[in-house]
């Protein structure tokens, strides 16, 4: 049975059908990737799920005391409370029904034989049933077991944390619950790369069922086992990961054109028939006029494709063979250096992508290539002729109450773009914007909406080295493929910041990556490139660390020897059992790992949970329980070889 059912759902905001007849479900152990176009409804419907809101129409079923969280795009906490203080907020119900217990308890300790005396022993055994089922009596330690998990301090303040740890606080508040779904609105916004790859491992090794949205591709890759696609109201589900549903979308895209050829063919000949002369009026069947007019409806109805957004830059002169140049460039703020002896050229016509945690400095480093920053130390050659324009991770530039026709061209009404004009109610067109939204404020529109329009602000200027600082947030999928295609077309130099793994994948020639302790370095390809180059580096450093440390162990042979004798005394500190244990134990360890690596492959995959929800329970389960043994074993492994030296 499913956890959670709609049908026939309807909601509509204004004229605007956000969902229209769909259908839903969720099954135990499925995570649900939720996509489609911003505005679309996706929101709305996490919210539905939620039971934060009502379906205008249709039937909602849900299990039987479901516990069910919902995580926003932008959690909001007291600031002033510590990490623990909000993270226990999760149990706000627990703790409530705990503290009645308490008073309950207190009461029927006063209270003599009879009807009040009985009443509260009803109430309490109510409360029992509560405690145990919400696994309230043991919160605390819940809370500091989650914290443990997520890898937070429980005495920090959440005010004093970043946008990516106070998103860890947000889950670890929803996780604390152990709920059967889990809702997540855009989770990966605020994350830095080692974030995402943190809340990938939790996600898939999850028991709950989980619905998410997210415009990331690579995170839909790795964690959904089922994509929903909100589309002009109806919800198309498609089983695998977003790479599958890719091939299926294509597929059936393609299907729907020949069809629709075929439907208006055989349309064109049908009206070509109704208006012919009188001889064929009289053999006029009254079924095919019927069909006719069917036909006619059809059309009328067919759910056209939703407009792409057109994107086109415009071009300004070339820049200078040289972008910029720095030289053993250094850069501190306080005692910290953020910029470390850098050198490096841009060349016109590069497209660099920075990567590195958050707060590693991928913004200063910008600024100092494009000379808005001066170096503590060494030098920075800006070139020539460059026309810069900055894209604000920030949406800074936007001014809240100003209407979307006067940020995109002020007091005036058209825009040049590659020497062409453009009525700004055109140029809004290409990006999605109706003719009637052209003079509303910027604040009435959604994150992903300001985007879009910062967007077509950036490319209505020309330029010839485009600033991208954090463009995909809150983009939708189709928009964003739309600008890797410009920008890959594109004759300017590109420099980005993004943690959207495919995006970079798709766009930058090369990426300089954060070192720690303010050293970059650069590396040819994309993301996945940087990876590769990067393991493969770290890798070549050890196997030289430990030919290193053979020869040390070489040169220090003699004197080892010396102390033969009492080595020999000491190995005599293992028994034969002891010893006997110690040689099984590489054994022991290297199966667990096997086995815990085949039942990850097999839950990360995430079909376990629809064909046998009792198995993948059980799998996840053995999961954590490799965990203890390898731990145990792993201890007992290093006691043993330490006597044994």
């Amino acid at each position: 049975m499913s956890l959670y059912t709609i049908t026939g759902a309807q909601l509509a905001f204004g004229h605007v059908a956000l969902l229209d007849h769909a259908d839903f479900s969720l099954e135990a152990g499925e995570r649900v990737g939720l996509i489609g176009r911003n505005g679309a409804g996706k929101s709305s419907l996490l919210k539905i799920v939620a039971d934060l809101t009502r379906p205008d129409d249709g039937l909602v079923t849900r299990q039987q005391n479901l516990s069910t969280v919902y995580v926003p795009q932008e959690p909001e906490f007291d600031t002033d409370d510590t990490v623990f203080e909000a993270v226990a907020a999760g149990l706000t119900h627990a703790r409530a029904l705990l503290d009645e217990y308490d008073v309950v308890a207190n009461q029927l300790a006063d209270e003599p034989e009879g009807a009040q005396h009985d009443a509260l022993m009803a109430r309490m055994n109510t409360l029992q049933s509560s405690l145990d089922a919400a696994d309230a009596w043991n919160w605390s330690t819940r809370v500091a077991t989650t914290l443990q998990q997520i890898g937070l301090n429980g005495e920090a303040r959440v005010g004093s944390l970043s946008g990516g740890m106070q998103k860890r606080v947000a889950l670890a508040r929803a996780l604390v619950v152990q709920p059967d779904v889990l809702l997540l609105d855009e989770p990966t916004n605020h994350l830095d790369f080692d974030g995402i790859r943190w809340l990938e491992d939790l996600l898939v090794s999850l028991r709950a069922g989980l619905l998410f949205i997210t415009h990331d591709r690579a995170f839909l890759d790795r964690v959904a086992t089922r994509i929903v696609e909100l589309d002009r109201g109806r919800l198309l589900s498609y089983p695998g990961n977003f790479s599958a549903y890719q091939t299926r979308k294509a597929q059936q895209l393609e299907i729907e054109r020949v069809e629709n050829d075929k439907a208006d063919k055989l349309l064109a000949q049908e009206e070509v028939w109704i208006r012919k002369g009188v001889e064929a009026r009289r053999t006029r069947s009254v079924g095919r006029i019927a069909r006719l007019v069917q036909m006619r409806n059809e059309r009328a109805e067919r759910r056209n494709v939703q407009g792409n957004v057109k994107l086109d830059v415009g071009q300004g002169e070339k820049s200078g063979k040289i972008v910029a140049e720095l030289t053993d460039v250094t850069r501190r703020y306080g005692s910290r250096t953020v910029v470390d002896n850098f050198t490096a050229t841009v060349m016109r016509g590069d497209k660099i992508g920075f990567v590195g945690p958050n707060g590693a400095g991928k913004t200063t480093l910008l600024k100092l290539i494009l000379g808005e920053l001066k170096p503590d130390e060494g030098t920075v050659r800006v070139g020539t002729n460059l026309q810069v324009a900055y894209f604000d991770q920030m949406r800074a530039q936007l001014d809240l109450d100003k209407s979307l026709a006067d940020t995109i061209s002020p007091g005036s009404e058209w825009v040049e773009v590659n020497g062409q004009k453009k009525h700004v109610m055109s140029y809004l067109g290409d990006f999605l914007f109706a003719p009637e939204r052209a003079r509303s404020p910027v604040k009435s529109l959604s994150g992903g909406e300001r985007n879009r329009l910062l967007l077509a602000r950036l490319f209505a200027r020309p330029a010839n080295v485009l600033v991208l600082d954090e463009p995909t947030n809150d983009l939708d999928i189709p928009t964003l493929e739309l600008l890797e295609e410009l920008l890959t077309e594109y004759d300017g130099t590109v420099l980005l910041v993004s943690h959207d793994r495919a995006f970079l994948d798709n766009v930058a020639t090369s990426v300089i990556a954060s070192e720690g302790g303010g050293k970059w370095r650069e590396y040819v390809g994309g993301f996945t490139d940087w990876q590769i180059q990067r393991d493969r580096s770290q890798q070549m450093a050890l196997d030289a660390q430990k030919e290193a440390n053979k020869e040390a162990a070489k040169d220090a042979a003699p004197a080892r020897d010396s102390s033969a004798g009492r080595n020999t005394q000491r190995a005599a500190k293992l028994s034969f059992k002891e010893q006997r244990e110690l040689e099984a134990l590489p054994e022991k360890i290297a199966a667990l790992e096997a086995e815990q690596k085949t039942i990850g492959a097999q839950l990360e995959d995430g079909l376990v949970f629809a064909r046998d929800a009792q198995e993948g329970t059980r799998l996840t389960e053995r999961y954590a329980a490799i965990d203890e043994e390898l731990l145990i074993a792993l201890e007992r492994w290093d006691e043993l070889e330490n006597r044994r030296k």
